[in-house]
């Protein structure tokens, strides 16, 4: 993207005015001097492993007692399979938002949704917003459509060569599903999309993967199609990638309302207008006059999807129960919506077709991450599509209780007083 040129001038005088040109090419210039030492231990978990990293760093004893502290090294054996160069781990707050009701397909009763943050004002947001919903009757929650793609590429020699290899592919869909089954016991392959660009193609490989988030699964699955491809296609690729970036993973896309991946849910909530002037201070149309020239705003500048902030809640609550939080880039893509009904009552919906969300298998059996899934009672198998519905309840939970902030006037004043509040270590707790 351009800068602007006033803009890139002043900048530069002011680093010229502050160094020498030679010195600044220095800098900028290769250096050939001797590496540090690699970092010791390989994917090793042990303490000693640990212990020898953090005296490559030259680590104090402060930071070594926060890192790795006694907890820590007591279970560190159980970080062996989610992190390598393993140093200790970090204490992010986590706070509870709710009470949060959810009448869903797979989620039902009352929630307490932990989150895990270091921005203030954003568990007691997301907590005004389960309350209301809660004391409006609940929230519906339905999961739509579920399944986790992986889109890999081939390059062939001419159109024609390509062509003809999508037509083979498009007949080889049961072999294809026979050699990912050889790879997973959870995941199913589901569909196979064909898209040619001049001599590319991209298969996008779409698969169920139980109560796993999938993506780990659905790469080493689409890897072995790729080897049977390699093998048996009697148009052969000059080369392949398994991921062609195809696939909208960790990253916000266009493809996000043509499908879906993870699980696509829907949440609404009809809220009486006496419990808007109640609770929010504000209104029914005020709400959804915010709403209207938000979701402009968010057209005219581009955004996928049309919402107020999905990823607040979404990483907060991903980072408390062991999710991949990267996946967030695609996750918060999704619409609110807001109407006002003949009664005067607001009716708000949000729906997320990106929900890369599972309850076992990677970060889910954490020590602390496991625990926040079973505050909720959704640890482990079964639980999958109940954490979907939860999501979205939370985003809307969120998106109302921010929205009423604007239009009450109460946005930045709330975050003055809670994220600027006196760090004492003594503060007493507030009713």
């Amino acid at each position: 993207m351009p800068t602007d040129h006033w803009r890139t001038l002043n900048f530069v005088g002011s680093v010229l005015e502050s160094h020498e040109i030679e010195a600044l090419r220095k800098r900028l210039r290769p250096h050939h001097e001797s590496p540090p030492a690699r970092v010791p231990g390989g994917a090793s978990a042990s303490t000693r492993a640990i212990q020898r990293r953090l005296t490559l760093l030259n680590a104090s004893t402060d930071a070594r007692n926060v890192l790795a502290d006694q907890a820590t090294l007591e279970t560190s054996e159980r970080y062996q399979a989610n992190i390598e160069h393993l140093i200790g781990t970090i204490k992010v707050p986590v706070g509870i938002a709710g009470p949060l009701r959810v009448n869903g397909l797979f989620a039902s009763g009352d929630y307490y949704v932990p989150l895990a943050t270091t921005e203030a004002a954003l568990v007691a947001s997301y907590s005004r917003g389960a309350e209301l919903i809660t004391e409006a009757g609940g929230c519906a929650t339905l999961t739509l459509s579920e399944g986790v793609g992986r889109a890999p590429g081939f390059a062939f020699a001419t159109l024609e060569d390509a062509g003809a290899f999508g037509a083979w592919a498009a007949t080889q869909f049961e072999n294809f599903k026979q050699q990912a089954a050889l790879t997973t016991s959870h995941g199913t392959l589901t569909d196979v999309r064909t898209t040619i660009e001049g001599n590319h193609v991209y298969l996008y490989l779409e698969f169920l993967t139980g109560d796993a988030s999938g993506q780990n699964m659905v790469t080493i699955a689409a890897e072995a199609v790729c080897r049977f491809i390699e093998a048996n296609s009697p148009v052969r690729p000059l080369y392949y990638f398994v991921e062609a970036n195809f696939s909208g993973d960790k990253k916000a896309s266009a493809l996000s309302f043509l499908g879906v991946r993870g699980r696509k849910v829907s949440a609404e909530t009809l809220i009486p207008a006496e419990l808007i002037r109640q609770r929010l201070r504000t209104t029914s149309a005020r709400m959804v006059d915010y709403w209207r020239m938000a979701a402009l705003g968010g057209v005219m500048s581009g955004t996928i999807g049309v919402h107020g902030h999905f990823a607040n809640g979404l990483a907060a609550l991903y980072l408390a129960t062991g999710q991949d939080v990267a996946a967030v880039a695609e996750s918060a893509t999704g619409v609110t919506r807001f109407e006002t009904t003949q009664d005067g009552d607001l009716y708000a919906a949000a729906t997320l077709p990106n929900l890369i969300v599972g309850t076992v298998g990677g970060g889910t059996s954490l020590p602390s991450q496991k625990a926040c899934l079973d505050l909720m009672g959704l640890s482990g198998s079964g639980h999958a599509r109940a954490l979907a519905e939860v999501c979205a309840a939370l985003c809307l939970a969120g998106e109302l209780s921010i929205m009423g902030a604007m239009c009450a006037g109460e946005f930045v004043s709330a975050h003055r007083k809670l994220a600027r509040r006196k760090r004492t270590g003594t503060d007493q707790c507030q009713p």
